[in-house]
């Protein structure tokens, strides 16, 4: 299998093939692109130096995929916003849209980085830029800087682990698949902890609010039965 799979990476459809996965993940959440790309270069890296032209091949078309894919998912944004399809009104994809309007709209540039890392946030985020009326022209530029830290990070991922596990690249593809996966749970985990602190923090009264109440009940009289 180890063979059979290197083989393949060394030949021209791997490179195209992954180009499309991360394309498609732009605005199709199911398809596993982040999987498919720390695979393919653990693979390459523990294969050996035979397999850097691939590598370098893997990390430009995961790149150029991953920026078209936030491009269409802007797109589809701007043209049939983010209410028309079924899919749309689920509670939690609503939930996530609904989250995503109301951060670009203070800070843009932030929000389109770290949804990067979120695959349902990335595409509510990419298509409410597009819903938003968000100028294209500066929409481009973060996208680009986005697809670039996340294709870092997935060579990151794969280099620790064909480290470890040179020896066997299938077993370091396995490995580097497992690591991105916690990696991304951690980090939709870490994203929904900081929504609900603030949200706990919004819905607090402020400090004295109580007391500014009873004294407006005292000043107008309200409060005198009690």
């Amino acid at each position: 299998m180890a063979d059979l799979l290197s083989s393949f990476l060394l030949t021209p459809w791997a490179p195209l093939l992954i180009l499309l996965f991360c394309f498609l993940d732009g605005f199709f959440p199911p398809v596993p692109s982040e999987t498919v790309v720390v695979g393919a270069l653990s693979l390459a890296f523990a294969t050996g130096p035979a397999a850097t032209p691939t590598a370098l091949l893997v990390l430009l078309a995961a790149g150029v995929g991953a920026a078209a894919g936030d491009s269409a998912a802007y797109a589809i944004g701007r043209r049939v916003g983010t209410r028309r399809w079924a899919w749309m009104r689920r509670p939690r994809v609503r939930v996530a849209f609904d989250w995503a309007g109301e951060r670009l709209a203070a800070r843009p540039a932030v929000y389109l980085l770290v949804a990067r890392y979120i695959p349902v946030g990335r595409v509510a985020v990419n298509m409410t830029a597009g819903a938003t009326r968000l100028p294209y022209r500066r929409f481009l530029p973060l996208s680009l800087v986005a697809a670039v830290c996340w294709v870092a990070l997935s060579a990151l991922i794969a280099s620790v682990a064909s480290a470890w596990l040179g020896h066997s690249p299938l077993l370091a593809a396995v490995v580097g698949v497992v690591l991105s996966i916690v990696i991304g749970v951690l980090i939709d985990l870490g994203a929904r902890l900081v929504r609900r602190a603030r949200g706990g923090r919004a819905a607090a009264p402020a400090p004295g609010a109580e007391l500014e109440h009873e004294h407006e009940l005292v000043r107008t009289g309200a409060g005198t039965e009690l």
